[in-house]
C-alpha cells in the first residue's frame, strides 16, 4: 500500500475539503452562476406576473386601448391638478359664505350672474381667436394672476377691508371654478370620441376625485398653520401644472387615416362669433335639454347649499372650525367618489348606457330631500351632501360629459361653456331667491325640501329625454 494514496472514507469532520489542486472559487463557480441565474429568471419570472396582474387589475378598472394610454394619463394627471387646486381654496369660500350669513348669499350669487356672463363673452372672443392649445393655457394663466392678487391682499387690508375681500373672493370663485373645469372638460370631450368617452371618462374622473381629496387635505391640514393666503398659492401652484399638460396631449390617436387633417383642424381658431354659444343653445332642443338639466341642478343643489351654510353658522363658532368641517365633508365627498368610480362608474357607462347612469344622482336627490324634510338635522343634512355630491362626481358627470362628444367642436367650447357656466348660475339665482319663499310662508326647512320633489321629478324626465336623444345623435354621426 502506498503511503501517499488517498483514504477512499474519513471519518465526517476529517475529510479534507480539497482534494485537489483545483481552486475552490473555480470548481464552485459553475454552480454558483446555475443557482444565481435561477434567482434572476424567478425574480423576473415575478416581476412579469406582477405586470401581468396589474394589467388585469388595470384592465378592469378601464377598458383602455394602446393606443389611448397616453391621452388617458394626460388627461387623469390634468383632471387631478385642476380640482385639486380648486378644492384646496374651496372650504375658503364656504367659510366666506357661512361667516357672510345666509341673507347675503342672494346677492353674492346675483354678483356671480353678472359677472359670468362678462367672463362668457370674454371666454368665447378668446375661443374664436385661438387654438384649443393657446386658450387653455392663457385661460389657467389668468385665474392664476387673480389668486396671487388675492393672495397678497389677504396680507395688507385690514380687518374692515377683509369683509368686502371675501365677498369678492367668493363671487371670483364661483366664477373660477366653473371655467376651470369646463375647459378641462370641453377638451376632454373634443379630444375622445363618444365610444371613448364612454369607456375612459370614468377613469379620467378618478384623477379628479384623487385631486379633489389631496386638495381637500392639504387645506384641512395646513388652513390653521399657514393660513388662506399661502393655501392660494398651492393652488395656483396646480392650476400652473395643469396649463403646462396641455401642450403634452397626442392631437390624432383617435383619427387614424384623418391624422395629419386633425392635426391641422386643432392648431386652427375654433371660430364663430361672440354670442353663438347661447344662439346655438336656443336653436338646438338637444343643447337647451342640456341647457335646462343644469338649471334643474342647481337650483336644487342651492337651496341644500343654503340649507348647510344656515346650519353650519349657527353649528359652528369659531371659523376655522367650520372651514375643517366643511373640508373634512368635501374629503369625504371625494373618498366614496373615488370608490364609486373606481369599481361602478366605467361598468355602468360600458352595460347599462348613458341614460341609466346620468339618473342616479336626481333618484339620490329625490329621496335625500324627502329624508330632510322629515328630519331637518345638520349630521342628517350632512350624509345628504355627501351622498348628492359623491353621486354627482361619480356618476353624473361623467355620463352627462359624454352627452356633449355628439356635439360639433365649436359647441363643445362655445355653448357647453354657457351651459356649465352661465346655466349653472342661472339656477344659482332660482335657488337663491327662491330659498326665503317657504320661510316666508312659514314652511323653513321642511317645505323647502318637500317643495322640491315635484321639481325633482321634472328633472328625471328632461334626463330620460337627453339619455335617448344622445343615443340618436351618436348613431345620426356614425353612418355620416
Amino acid at each position: 500500500m502506498r503511503l501517499n494514496a488517498k483514504p477512499k472514507f474519513l471519518p465526517r469532520g476529517r475529510r479534507k475539503k480539497h482534494s485537489s489542486n483545483v481552486i475552490p472559487s473555480e470548481r464552485e463557480g459553475p454552480h454558483k452562476l446555475r443557482k444565481t441565474s435561477r434567482k434572476v429568471e424567478r425574480s423576473f419570472a415575478a416581476a412579469q406576473d406582477d405586470r401581468v396582474l396589474m394589467k388585469k387589475v388595470f384592465a378592469k378598472i378601464v377598458d383602455v386601448k394602446p393606443g389611448e394610454i397616453r391621452a388617458l394619463w394626460l388627461g387623469f394627471a390634468f383632471n387631478f391638478m385642476v380640482l385639486g387646486g380648486y378644492y384646496v381654496i374651496r372650504p375658503i369660500r364656504d367659510e366666506i359664505g357661512a361667516f357672510s350669513g345666509v341673507e347675503k348669499l342672494p346677492w353674492m350669487f346675483t354678483a356671480t350672474l353678472v359677472a359670468m356672463l362678462i367672463a362668457n363673452a370674454l371666454f368665447s372672443a378668446l375661443v374664436a381667436g385661438m387654438s384649443r392649445r393657446k386658450f387653455i393655457p392663457v385661460a389657467y394663466r389668468f385665474f392664476i394672476t387673480n389668486l396671487v392678487i388675492f393672495s397678497v391682499l389677504m396680507r395688507v387690508l385690514t380687518p374692515a377691508q377683509e369683509a368686502w375681500l371675501g365677498r369678492t373672493f367668493f363671487v371670483w370663485l364661483s366664477v373660477a371654478n366653473l371655467f376651470v373645469v369646463t375647459v378641462f372638460w370641453a377638451f376632454m370631450t373634443d379630444l375622445f370620441s363618444n365610444e371613448q368617452g364612454k369607456r375612459l371618462f370614468g377613469f379620467i374622473s378618478i384623477g379628479g376625485s384623487l385631486g379633489a381629496i389631496i386638495g381637500g387635505s392639504i387645506t384641512a391640514w395646513l388652513v390653521k398653520p399657514i393660513g388662506a393666503a399661502n393655501l392660494l398659492l398651492v393652488s395656483a401652484a396646480m392650476f400652473e401644472v395643469a396649463a403646462q399638460s396641455v401642450r403634452f396631449f397626442p392631437a390624432d390617436f383617435t383619427r387614424g387615416q384623418q391624422a395629419s387633417q386633425h392635426r391641422r383642424a386643432e392648431e386652427a381658431a375654433i371660430g364663430g362669433s361672440l354670442w353663438s354659444g347661447i344662439t346655438h343653445i336656443f336653436r338646438s332642443p338637444y343643447l337647451f335639454g342640456l341647457f335646462a338639466f343644469i338649471i334643474f341642478y342647481t337650483t336644487t343643489s342651492t337651496w341644500a347649499y343654503f340649507q348647510q351654510s344656515d346650519l353650519a353658522g349657527h353649528g359652528f363658532v369659531d371659523r376655522a372650525a367650520r372651514t375643517t368641517f366643511f373640508a373634512n365633508l368635501d374629503r369625504t365627498v371625494n373618498t366614496l367618489t373615488l370608490l364609486g368610480q373606481f369599481f361602478l362608474t366605467g361598468k355602468l357607462l360600458k352595460w347599462l348606457g348613458v341614460t341609466p347612469t346620468l339618473i342616479i344622482m336626481p333618484a339620490v336627490s329625490l329621496i335625500g330631500f324627502v329624508v330632510i324634510g322629515i328630519t331637518p338635522l345638520l349630521a342628517v343634512l350632512a350624509v345628504f351632501q355627501v351622498l348628492r355630491r359623491a353621486t354627482t362626481f361619480a356618476f353624473m358627470r361623467p355620463a352627462r360629459e359624454v352627452l356633449f362628444t355628439v356635439l360639433r367642436r365649436e359647441d363643445k367650447y362655445k355653448a357647453k361653456s354657457v351651459i356649465d357656466t352661465f346655466a349653472y348660475r342661472v339656477g344659482d339665482q332660482l335657488g337663491a331667491w327662491s330659498y326665503p319663499a317657504p320661510s316666508a310662508l312659514g314652511l323653513g326647512l321642511r317645505g323647502i325640501s318637500f317643495t322640491t320633489v315635484p321639481i325633482i321629478a321634472v328633472w328625471l324626465a328632461i334626463s330620460l329625454w337627453l339619455g335617448r336623444k344622445q343615443i340618436a345623435l351618436a348613431g345620426a354621426r356614425r353612418e355620416s
